[in-house]
């Protein structure tokens, strides 16, 4: 992990851990959010220059509306936190790109969305992207789709150009993806971006990472 320059987590498990725990799906949320923020920190402490870090899939829209209007307010939680701490100095270095389709979202989180990474995006040292709203098979239709209206001929489209084109524009593939809860599967996560990536599945629930 020392040399690696992109570390991808799939965090699963949140809600079956609340349902051992005795405890309502919206904690497993509050306490994978808790977690999300540890591991940023550890990978910023490894000096990992990237990550992506699996926050809402486009098929989590279909949960119940209290438990996805639950995670959108946690989503303005990140975002008014990290703009807090960053005012007090903290976050030095970190650029936050959130990665997805960001149309399903409410107006107001979208401009808060947009309005973070433009606050961050002269940062260098690392890179932290949450990917919201984000299905792989979306993001390569979305890429298709973005290259035929920008009139690209199809001899001239190439794995780089294409990538490019990608929601993950800029950001390097995952040398590892991390897959909590017990899955074996990508679950619909980076699925042009991790040909070579290194898959670590693991049993744990997600807070208890």
């Amino acid at each position: 992990a020392k040399s690696a320059k992109h570390i991808a987590f799939i965090m699963d498990g949140n809600r079956r851990w609340a349902k051992a725990c005795g405890t309502a799906s919206s904690m497993g949320h509050v306490a994978g959010y808790e977690k999300m923020k540890e591991v940023a920190f550890w990978v910023k402490e490894a000096q990992i220059p990237n990550a992506i870090i699996y926050a809402l899939s486009t098929e989590n829209w279909k949960r119940d509306p209290e438990e996805v209007a639950h995670l959108l307010s946690l989503f303005r939680l990140l975002i008014t936190e990290f703009l807090a701490e960053r005012a007090e100095g903290k976050h030095v270095g970190t650029r936050i790109r959130f990665v997805g389709d960001r149309a399903p979202f409410p107006e107001d989180l979208q401009n808060s969305m947009q309005g973070l990474e433009e606050v961050t995006a002269y940062e260098t040292e690392r890179t932290l992207a949450i990917a919201v709203s984000y299905g792989g098979r979306a993001e390569i239709l979305t890429a298709t789709q973005r290259l035929i209206k920008d009139g690209v001929q199809a001899d001239d489209v190439t794995e780089e150009r294409f990538a490019q084109a990608l929601w993950t524009a800029g950001i390097p593939d995952p040398d590892l993806i991390i897959h909590t809860g017990g899955a074996q599967r990508l679950s619909n996560f980076l699925p042009w971006q991790s040909t070579y990536s290194e898959l670590f599945f693991v049993k744990t629930y997600w807070p208890d990472f």
